[in-house]
């Protein structure tokens, strides 16, 4: 009897517990489909933020409905100030169709600063999981009224404030909220939703709560520390730290607007490491389909001293492009440069299709400068892009114009740096006074190892714009004179502030910026001198073009035992060398008293003038290690130079003044001896004779050296120059 007594409670128990577990646990809501999400956003015209919104939509397959698209915006200036209540009476009305449909999930979102990180699937299942009727996006930041603080409720953790730029929720719900405005359409948006949800009562009745924890919405603003990039194999997203979240809607609020920028680089497929750019080629445009390449202004600003500014101007002219499509206006604001400018307007003024040239006289400003330049591009109805250089940047690629057009973008400029150094044209981020701040991925922008097309905050040096968004979207004349910052500042805060994204690409190698620094112009040929700030463009403009085939090909010759004779400098770097001592022209007239040299005597003497004597000889020690000594290692195996001479030196041999050297050791470890103009065209006879080895040479070639032996092996003399003037330039290296 007892056993069946408690066979009886023991069932019941059973039953109870499992009836209690069924009540206490209900079955997990069936996943609301896809197809029951609809995004509602208000834009009045495109913007670069809005096209970038529909994308990521798009990219999800998210169903959107943009309200007011056309319409004239009278929701103020909500960026600097209250207002956005047109948003609201524009989500009123359309929500009045939509009430009746209680299955129906609507998403209202802002759309010119936000983006999308994920799928309509992901948001429906995480709005579901917070089991509410509506849900707000929430921030940390209180606004417009700070004095509401205190009527919003507690919270454990999480974000405490409403914003109104993400809200989620079943359609009669959000219906019964919308349906109470009556205010102006520049009334606050936020403000409205905020009264009504720190209203107790009526944030029990319409069972609203806020996204404490970023779930779904993550507002940038008072939150930029808290976010970082999540890197996958086909999507990136944006991963909240503190909550350990993946939003899916990224709203850059208030003034992390750039930042938005940054993230949406990435984010949700533009740019990973796996498949590098995804939407480098979209909307691209093919040059090769169109009947006539497009024409364009060239503005060109030469505001301060720059080295090699003819290779500048050789370079625009050699750029790929037909140069009756190019119009080119020239601001010089440095009188040391107007003979530069005056030899390539005689010698191509009539390659472009129009040259204008604006002085020093004139005395324009930069920033006035650049307006005009700028403003002939929109006052000309055939321009279609306008086209910005200033002279220290070097296009080394000349498909450049090209590749920027086919970009087809309405800002954008090539990536351009300083050779060796993180300096470029770009800042990837502004510090919160508006100046530089480095990115995350700034570094690997400038070192290629991120290769795409970047929305940046600031660019300068070099960029193209499209000439219909200067008479469409930028019409006002002044863009470039704005308070005390620099033109270029100027530009990029004013496209900032009216929506237009300014991208920068590093797709290809275009080119390299050339410092300006230190440049001294009271030299006769001043870019000599920049071995030490601009090495490549020093290299190419004063070394040999087969200076490197001694190393490639072994170019060199050895006319006479342990004499090697090799290419060295162009003929640039020969003339240049002249005329810098020519107009020095204190040469020392072959004297045995020499009171540049130590002790005062010089045994064989000759009619020179030392490298030092024009300020030279840091330069030239300089191109002995960069240039001879390679060299040097690759003939003399095992010797390893120094790199050092004392005496360095140009020597003049005329029939009337010295015109030959009698035979002498050179006071060196190893001497090099380069010719510096043309037998027969410059003069006749010259060379060098070798007594050890009875071995004479007797045509030098220009910007070719000797390189051999000073001492002991190696007694040599000057062979007589019987007419004209010969020039070489020597060093007595490891003394």
């Amino acid at each position: 009897m007892e056993y069946l007594k408690f066979c009886f409670v023991f069932s019941f128990w059973i039953k109870f517990s499992n009836c209690v577990y069924s009540t206490e646990t209900p079955q997990a809501p069936a996943p609301l489909p896809k197809e029951k999400l609809l995004v509602l956003t208000v834009a009045t015209e495109e913007t670069d933020g809005f096209l970038r919104f529909m994308q990521s939509a798009n990219y999800f397959n998210y169903t959107v409905k943009v309200l007011g698209m056309g319409d004239a915006w009278k929701g103020g200036d909500v960026g600097r100030s209250i207002g956005g209540g047109q948003k609201v009476r524009l989500l009123k009305e359309a929500m009045e169709a939509l009430a009746d449909q209680e299955d129906l999930v609507v998403l209202v979102v802002d759309s010119y600063d936000l983006i999308f990180a994920g799928g309509p699937e992901e948001i429906l299942r995480k709005f579901q999981q917070a089991n509410h009727k509506v849900l707000f996006a929430a921030e940390g930041l209180i606004w417009p009224d700070k004095r509401l603080a205190d009527k919003y409720p507690s919270v454990r953790s999480g974000k405490r404030y409403l914003n109104s730029g993400g809200i989620i929720g079943y359609a009669p719900y959000i219906n019964r909220i919308v349906s109470q405005w009556n205010l102006h359409d520049n009334d606050d948006d936020q403000l409205f939703y905020t009264k009504i949800y720190v209203d107790p009562l009526q944030r029990q009745t319409l069972n609203m709560t806020l996204d404490h924890k970023c779930q779904i919405f993550q507002n940038l603003n008072g939150a930029v520390d808290e976010v970082l990039l999540k890197f996958g194999t086909d999507r990136v997203r944006v991963r909240n730290t503190v909550y350990d979240s993946l939003p899916v809607v990224v709203h850059g609020n208030g003034n992390t607007k750039m930042y938005l920028n940054y993230l949406a680089n990435y984010v949700p497929n533009a740019w990973n490491y796996e498949h590098g750019c995804s939407h480098c080629d979209d909307d691209v445009v093919d040059l090769s389909q169109l009947k006539d390449f497009p024409n364009v202004w060239v503005g060109v600003f030469i505001e301060q001293p720059t080295p090699f500014l003819p290779e500048f101007f050789q370079r625009l002219l050699t750029l790929d492009y037909p140069k009756d499509k190019l119009k080119l206006f020239v601001h010089n604001n440095e009188v040391y440069h107007e003979k530069h400018i005056q030899k390539f307007w005689e010698e191509n003024r009539n390659v472009f299709k129009s040259f204008k040239v604006v002085g020093p006289e004139e005395n324009l400003s930069q920033g006035e400068a650049r307006n005009m330049g700028m403003d002939l591009c929109r006052k000309d109805s055939t321009c279609d892009y306008y086209f910005s250089i200033e002279s220290d940047v070097m296009l080394t690629n000349r498909q450049t114009l090209k590749l920027l057009i086919e970009q087809n973008r309405k800002i954008i400029g090539p990536l351009v740096t300083r050779h060796g150094k993180l300096w470029s044209n770009f800042w990837g981020a502004l510090s919160l006074d508006g100046y530089y701040a480095r990115s995350e991925d700034y570094v690997d922008i400038v070192q290629r190892k991120r290769v795409g097309v970047w929305n940046i905050p600031y660019m300068a040096h070099v960029y193209l714009v499209k000439g219909n968004v200067l008479r469409n979207e930028m019409k006002e004349r002044n863009y470039f004179v704005l308070e005390k910052l620099d033109p270029d500042m100027a530009l990029c805060r004013n496209a900032r502030e009216l929506g237009i994204f300014m991208y920068l690409t590093n797709r290809h190698d275009f080119g390299r910026l050339i410092s300006t620094a230190n440049y001294n112009i009271s030299h006769y040929n001043n870019d000599l001198w920049q071995i030490f700030e601009n090495p490549v463009d020093w290299k190419e403009k004063y070394i040999h073009q087969n200076y490197t085939r001694i190393f490639t090909e072994n170019r060199m010759e050895e006319p006479c035992p342990d004499v090697f004779w090799f290419p060295v400098f162009s003929e640039k770097a020969c003339d240049e060398i002249v005329e810098e001592m020519e107009h020095y022209g204190s040469w020392s007239g072959g004297k045995h008293e020499d009171k540049r040299i130590a002790g005062g005597y010089e045994t064989v003497p000759t009619d020179d003038i030392h490298m030092k004597q024009i300020g030279f000889d840091k330069e030239w020690l300089h191109f002995i290690r960069e240039f001879i000594s390679p060299v040097t290692l690759k003939v003399f195996s095992g010797y390893y130079t120094k790199g050092y001479a004392l005496m360095n030196f140009v020597v003049k041999y005329t029939p009337e003044r010295q015109a030959y050297l009698r035979p002498h050791h050179d006071s060196s470890t190893f001497t090099i001896n380069i010719a510096l103009n043309n037998k027969d065209t410059d003069f006749q006879g010259g060379g060098c004779r070798f007594h050890r080895y009875n071995c004479s040479i007797e045509s030098p070639r220009k910007g070719w050296t000797f390189m051999h032996p000073g001492r002991l092996t190696h007694l040599h003399e000057g062979l007589p120059t019987t007419n004209g003037t010969r020039y070489i330039a020597v060093s007595f290296i490891d003394p």
